[in-house]
């Protein structure tokens, strides 16, 4: 098995830590908004028990829907990955800034529905960029690099409990909200440093990899069972000559290996 790059290497990479970034930064105002928003739609607008209770539940829509197109989208031009991402922490930004100007539980779902589809923008775009990431600049294997994206949500949802309910203590839930709408819009141009991405070349993928090894297992076994065949053929009925058993072994090197 080939050995993966240690993780500390691939948080030093560039690219990684700009999407490592971007994962983490697309997911703040979730984690800060799920244990603060509850207290704030009571007091503004008196929002009921059950208004509390179901706030988030109209955006599971919305995150599965923007799921959904990423994907299609980038089935047909993979090299704007980053441009998804982008828009992404571009409509959660919006989002959380418009969520202290709602006044209803009617008008709240929108931003919380934005917040929602945006992450899944990002999230849908930017992770199958740290696998090729890892393809192309590393060794293809992507246990580590699948956990720093771990780590980059766990920081987020860490902070929530912990900064949120502080901020809005001392400074207040508009500041809170504009904070990390901010922080989002300012984020996404760092994405473009991802653009090129695609163009980069493969350096120890698992292609080549499984080239360098040549032929194993099942080749080896018909091989050694030819020979065998080849010399019990030669020696009685003639069942089996060399001939038959190198264009065997051709074959099967052209049709499977080639």
């Amino acid at each position: 098995m080939p050995v993966g790059t240690p993780i500390y290497k691939l948080m030093i990479d560039p690219y990684i830590a700009v999407v490592a970034g971007a994962l983490t930064t697309c997911n703040i105002p979730l984690a800060f908004l799920e244990p603060t928003i509850s207290n704030w739609m009571e007091t503004t607008m008196d929002a009921t028990q059950w208004q509390v209770g179901l706030a988030w539940l109209p955006s599971f829509f919305p995150h599965v829907l923007g799921v959904y197109i990423t994907v299609k989208l980038a089935a047909q031009y993979p090299h704007l990955q980053w441009f998804y991402g982008a828009t992404g922490m571009i409509i959660i930004g919006a989002s959380s800034c418009t969520v202290p100007a709602c006044k209803n539980f009617g008008q709240l779902i929108a931003p919380l529905c934005g917040i929602c589809f945006g992450i899944a923008l990002v999230d849908t775009a930017l992770l199958p960029t740290l696998a090729f990431l890892v393809d192309v600049r590393h060794v293809s294997v992507y246990g580590s690099v699948y956990a720093i994206a771990d780590i980059s949500y766990c920081v987020a949802y860490a902070m929530g409990p912990i900064v949120a309910g502080q901020i809005v203590h001392n400074l207040g839930f508009l500041q809170l909200n504009l904070g990390m709408g901010l922080a989002n819009v300012l984020y996404a141009p760092a994405l473009l440093l991802l653009r090129n991405v695609c163009q980069m070349r493969p350096s120890h993928s698992e292609r080549n990899i499984l080239l360098e090894e040549g032929h194993k297992g099942l080749y080896d076994t018909i091989k050694m069972e030819e020979r065998k065949g080849t010399e019990r053929g030669c020696s009685s009925a003639g069942n089996g000559t060399p001939g038959d058993a190198n264009r065997v072994e051709e074959e099967w090197s052209g049709s499977e290996y080639n």
